[in-house]
């Protein structure tokens, strides 16, 4: 979380200056409204840390009051065996909110879902219809799989309640691995909304094929500081890609 928080406050104190990123294959720049269109997403990662009974109340801090016309729909997890999540829908943003929380050094399961991997194809069950050429880290798919349906139904229930037409997913770390999965995953459930990513230190989650797909239809943004050896894992030789337009700030 700490990880997280350093790289709000580069955002927000660079705004001012439109500083310059490194993108995948350029060197681009953004504008100080680019960068401050971050910053409520930011927020909504780094409040996925939070228990379910803060989130649900939403009033886990600052993290909760940077977004106050945040409206809670479900939460859970306990932050060990199953990360904690949450889903509402924010009004000024006029979309749904997905967040997963990250890994916590101090759960250690939360550390044995990010070092026990190979590559997997996806459960039919939960992600009908997709070629098993898509393969993914298996713990990454096994923590996923503890909540996508309590995820699916808050997030089908925000946009039938709000009438949203976009349904956002955020993350940090785990956060934004299992984020990522909620990309692939949601739309083969859920139809006639717009579908986007908004993620931080994001490591490798599948292959090639995987990347391919997560990509179609929805718009995924990952955010890292160049520091940050976590979306270089896991490494070679186990042929995980990293994907989607990246941004990495240099401070």
């Amino acid at each position: 979380m700490a990880r997280l928080a350093a790289i709000f406050l580069t955002l927000a104190s660079v705004a001012s200056a439109a500083p310059s990123l490194v993108a995948r294959q350029a060197i681009t720049s953004l504008t100080a409204a680019n960068i401050a269109s971050f910053k409520p997403f930011t927020f909504y990662a780094a409040a996925a840390y939070c228990s379910p009974t803060s989130t649900l109340a939403w009033d886990c801090g600052t993290n909760c009051a940077a977004n106050p016309t945040f409206q809670p729909i479900a939460s859970g997890g306990d932050g060990d065996a199953i990360q904690f999540w949450y889903v509402g829908y924010d009004p000024t943003l006029n979309t749904v909110i997905a967040g997963h929380q990250g890994t916590d050094p101090t759960q250690i399961l939360a550390l044995v879902t990010d070092s026990d991997f190979f590559l997997e194809s996806l459960d039919p069950t939960l992600f009908p219809g997709l070629s098993s050429s898509i393969e993914v880290h298996n713990g990454f798919a096994a923590e996923h799989a503890k909540t996508a349906t309590e995820v699916l139904a808050a997030v089908q229930a925000g946009i039938s309640k709000f009438g949203a037409k976009k349904v956002t997913m955020v993350g940090h770390s785990l956060g934004a691995a299992l984020a990522l999965l909620d990309s692939v995953y949601l739309p083969l459930h859920i139809s006639g909304v717009t579908f986007q990513t908004i993620v931080y230190g994001l490591p490798r989650v599948g292959n090639q094929a995987f990347a391919d797909h997560a990509s179609i239809g929805n718009t995924v943004t990952h955010i890292n500081n160049q520091e940050d050896v976590v979306p270089i894992l896991p490494g070679a030789p186990r042929p995980f890609e990293g994907v989607f337009l990246s941004y990495f700030m240099l401070q």
